[in-house]
């Protein structure tokens, strides 16, 4: 009895030979180009080095209540806890004598094992808020800031971009002009001014400055996908659908966007990181954020006060600030290695 062989695949070799082998159960699963993607990922060492750093933050944030217990059981989870309102910070395992977190978990007890009370681990900024507890939970704002704010900012990137190139004539022409009056604005400039005019509406909270970031942060992705489905579009299998009599909205979800969203990937790698610096600028500025809410930014701007001072009080910019540049190194490392994955000029190389 005769059986049916699995299919194969032409694979370019290094040299352009080519050379036929089975399709893996990963091909099969999801697609040649996306089994290429996500063997690179895991394969690349820039890749893993940030899915790594990114894990960590990731274990940080969900592990907040465990690692920064709250002061009780009604305080508000993302306010930081202050030891008094004295104006002058307190260095690292200083005694906290107000408002200290309600309980002491084993880690503490197995970590300072002579330490029968709390102590501000990471010293606390001017006014007293503690450092770990803002270090920790501001974990969770960063998550918030750049996950809210790269999905919304790319589904309007995505939609406009590809209306604009699918249609062409007028509908582009009207959506880049659309564009191009958003990009005359100044990202940071735009963004701080829209925050601030948003603060009396939405109140002093984390939407201001999301809001903000979104409005002005969609138009790279629009231009982008805008570039990459005009090429898309022409090519041969589009073209084929389109004379079976696919419809406009069958050719873009299956045929346009999946083949033209692979260079976007590395913008929104790279954005994740990118966003949570843009907030915690705002946030250092003072806009939006109430005082005191657990933001990275926002514990850099408690030390704008001890600037000449720093190092002595050096605690309250590093450790904010080491949070800031490992979170948006673990993000630029993904989108680094989604780039050398997806460049056309190393396809015949070894992902």
């Amino acid at each position: 009895m005769t059986t049916v062989s699995d299919p194969v695949v032409l694979r370019p070799g290094a040299n352009d030979a080519g050379e036929l082998r089975e399709m893996t159960r990963l091909e099969k699963a999801v697609g040649p180009e996306w089994a290429r993607l996500i063997r690179g990922i895991i394969t690349n060492p820039l890749s893993v080095t940030g899915i790594v750093l990114v894990f960590l933050f990731a274990m940080l944030a969900l592990f907040a209540p465990v690692l920064a217990p709250p002061p009780n059981e009604n305080w508000p989870r993302m306010q930081i806890p202050r030891d008094g309102f004295k104006a002058e910070p307190q260095p690292p395992m200083s005694v906290w004598n107000k408002n200290s977190p309600m309980s002491v978990p084993w880690w503490y007890r197995n970590v300072w094992p002579r330490q029968e009370q709390w102590v501000h681990l990471m010293g606390t900024t001017s006014g007293q808020y503690d450092i770990w507890y803002g270090f920790v939970w501001g974990a969770r704002t960063a998550f918030f800031a750049s996950f809210v704010v790269t999905f919304a900012t790319t589904l309007l990137g995505v939609l406009v971009g590809t209306f604009a190139g699918f249609y062409g004539g007028w509908v582009d022409e009207i959506l880049m002009r659309v564009v191009e009056v958003f990009v005359a604005f100044p990202f940071i400039t735009g963004a701080l001014i829209l925050a601030s005019l948003l603060t009396p509406m939405f109140g002093r909270s984390v939407w201001p400055a999301t809001v903000a970031l979104i409005i002005f942060g969609w138009t790279g992705y629009a231009r982008q996908l805008r570039g990459d489905i005009l090429a898309t579009k022409e090519r041969d299998y589009v073209l084929a659908a389109r004379a079976s009599g696919a419809k406009d909205s069958h050719l873009m979800l299956t045929h346009v966007i999946p083949n033209a969203m692979f260079p976007t990937l590395v913008r929104i790698s790279l954005n994740m990181g990118a966003v949570v610096l843009s907030f915690a600028a705002l946030s250092f500025l003072g806009i939006g954020l109430p005082e005191g809410f657990a933001d990275w930014g926002q514990i850099v701007s408690f030390a704008r006060s001890w600037i000449l001072t720093l190092d002595v009080y050096w605690y309250i910019i590093v450790f904010p600030g080491v949070a800031l540049l490992l979170y948006g190194l673990g993000w630029n490392l993904i989108g680094d290695a989604l780039r050398d994955i997806l460049d056309p000029k190393l396809r015949g190389k070894k992902a």
